[in-house]
């Protein structure tokens, strides 16, 4: 990570000098609507001048209908059509649904490094650069980026930006608001926060300097989190947490303790290792995400856990259990996850039995409920305890709610106001928040992925769309599309059914078949009379498109679909996709 002298004073930062005359563009392409993929592009100037900095890139766990993906990205089609302009991508923080597609976007194929001379430089806190770089380097692609290191508060010329990196706090360390300077006035990204104001490690949301960038320059445009605008009050204190742990690790003594948390919650992790230290256990971690970023987290001085207390998870069936606390992946139900394998039995290092209690500490995605439900199941069926924040008080948001949004409205007064990052109806709620804290109803924009609005001396308007659909992962990125899904999601919903039948084009005869395979229609050797009529149904079809002259490999198999199709419609009122297959002696 690169460490440059490009500090400027606070009193340096301002641009209000520049005359007002280039507008500032903002282009949303992820992170709208929806929880993930989280991207966009801020761009100044007019035509081949243009510039642009990206904030973020991140990805997306699937739905439950998005059959066979693994991850789901933003389009990177904009990009690719402007890689030249691109200044550098500034990272908020270091989860995966703000820096998780980064590797992606540096790719050949779907992404724009073969687009780019030079490494995209991206910036961020040194814990966020490092959360980043393991999967860059996994991919292969550390050689595509200048990775440069900020410290809070610092501020950097990139292109014609000047951008400035605000502390608060998340659930992930060193998170950042962008403060960016532009011939348009003051930008600002609160990027994901809250007002916790006794967090982990005592590096709170910098409220001072908020106010006094919205004092001495006016912010012209904020951009905010919305995830929890719908909840009342104020978000809990992370600090909250670690007493609740405490208490389980003196009430559960005499039995192994596995926690499962997200990889990057480093504050989470050091209050889990605190609670397990002060019962007498030691400490081992379960999962390759975690043991890196324990790794990396001690490393950066994030993390302080004594090299006493860690032991290696392939030695902890030599302690008692009342001696031994895991800290695992997999607090998603991912289904490869240490926690999932763990529920399953099938993960090698460590075993359930019923002298375990399994703390989640964690809240689920929406969306993935699903996928934590079952392993919970699975859990308790191999006898362990499980606690959960749906009976214990094990999980804190890292999010703002209400009423610490009202808050930050009331310090930050945006002259215009856009809510990002959640789903439409937080930013709806949002929205509402920022009218009520003052902001003129006629100056809050709700958008949506693939908008993109300007910001003039006229105000702020939206002045287009542009490509923003899903970019699915599935092993290699971009062979899946939307049709591709959605014949999965048939196939996983109604079956299939495959018709062969061997035609003689010279003659005009039927030589086999047809033959019907199917599966998840109906059970093939429950349901052999249905079968023959199917048969027969498709055979008397091609019989007479032959009789009437059609040779066409193609044109028979529409009618063998059209047949099979009508047939299955009928007699079963389903629709399974109907594959024909036509084959030529």
């Amino acid at each position: 990570m690169a460490e440059r002298n490009r500090t400027r004073t606070r009193d340096e930062s301002t641009r209000d000098g520049s005359a007002r005359d280039e507008p500032v563009r903002v282009v949303f392409l992820g992170g709208l609507g929806e929880i993930g993929r989280n991207c966009m592009a801020i761009e100044q100037g007019r035509g081949d001048d243009r510039r642009i900095i990206l904030i973020d890139c991140g990805l997306m766990f699937p739905d439950a209908d998005m059959h066979g993906v693994d991850l789901v990205l933003p389009d990177f089609t904009y990009l690719r059509d402007n890689a030249d302009k691109i200044e550098a991508l500034v990272a908020t923080h270091g989860h995966e649904d703000h820096v998780g597609g980064i590797q992606f976007l540096l790719r050949d194929n779907d992404g724009i490094g073969h687009l780019r001379d030079s490494p995209l430089p991206i910036y961020g806190a040194p814990l966020t650069l490092g959360l980043a770089r393991n999967r860059i380097e996994e991919a292969g692609l550390l050689g595509r980026t200048d990775m440069i290191a900020v410290r809070d508060n610092e501020i950097v010329d990139i292109g014609p930006f000047r951008v400035e990196f605000v502390p608060v706090t998340h659930s992930v360390p060193h998170g950042h608001a962008i403060a960016v300077h532009t011939n348009q006035g003051l930008v600002l990204h609160s990027g994901d926060y809250k007002l916790d104001l006794t967090p982990v490690d005592s590096r709170r949301t910098d409220l001072a300097r908020l106010g006094h960038l919205a004092t001495e320059h006016g912010i012209r445009l904020l951009l905010a989190d919305s995830t929890n605008a719908e909840e009342p009050g104020y978000a809990p204190s992370e600090t909250s947490v670690g007493s609740v742990l405490r208490t389980l690790m003196v009430e559960h003594a005499d039995r192994r303790i596995i926690t499962a948390s997200f990889a990057s919650h480093l504050h989470r992790i050091q209050q889990i290792a605190d609670a397990a230290i002060g019962a007498g256990r030691k400490v081992a971690t379960l999962g390759l995400s975690m043991r890196k970023n324990v790794r990396l987290g001690l490393q950066l001085g994030v993390l302080k856990i004594p090299e006493s207390a860690l032991v290696d998870v392939e030695d902890i069936d030599q302690y008692e259990p009342g001696q031994i606390c895991v800290i695992s992946t997999g607090s998603q139900g991912e289904p490869m996850s240490a926690l999932a394998l763990l529920a399953r039995g099938e993960n090698k290092f460590v075993k359930l039995s019923d002298s375990d209690t399994v703390i989640l500490s964690s809240h689920a995605i929406p969306g993935n409920e699903s996928n934590v439900n079952k392993v919970m199941d699975g859990l308790l069926r191999a006898g362990a305890e499980v606690i959960h924040s749906g009976v214990v008080d094990v999980h804190a948001t890292g999010h703002a709610q209400a009423d610490e949004i009202k808050t930050y409205l009331s310090i930050v007064q945006p002259e215009w106001y856009v809510p990002i990052h959640g789903e439409f109806r937080h930013m709806v709620a949002n929205a509402k928040l920022g009218v009520l804290m003052g902001v003129q109803s006629d100056h809050v924009l709700v958008c949506e992925d693939g908008d993109v609005i300007e910001l003039s001396d006229d105000g702020l308007e939206p002045v287009g769309r542009v490509p923003a659909g899903y970019l699915y992962v599935d092993g290699i990125v971009g062979d899946v599309g939307r049709g591709v899904l959605r014949d999965r999601r048939v196939l996983s919903e109604e079956g299939v059914v495959v018709v062969v039948v061997t035609v003689d084009t010279q003659t005009g005869k039927v030589l086999t078949g047809p033959e019907i395979i199917t599966r998840g229609w109906v059970y093939a050797p429950e349901a052999e009379d249905l079968l023959d009529e199917a048969c027969d149904a498709v055979a008397e079809s091609v019989e007479t498109a032959l009789a009437n002259g059609v040779r066409d490999v193609e044109a028979l198999e529409r009618d063998v679909r059209r047949a099979a199709g009508k047939f299955v419609n009928e007699r079963t009122k389903r629709r399974p996709m109907i594959v024909p297959v036509v084959m030529e002696a």
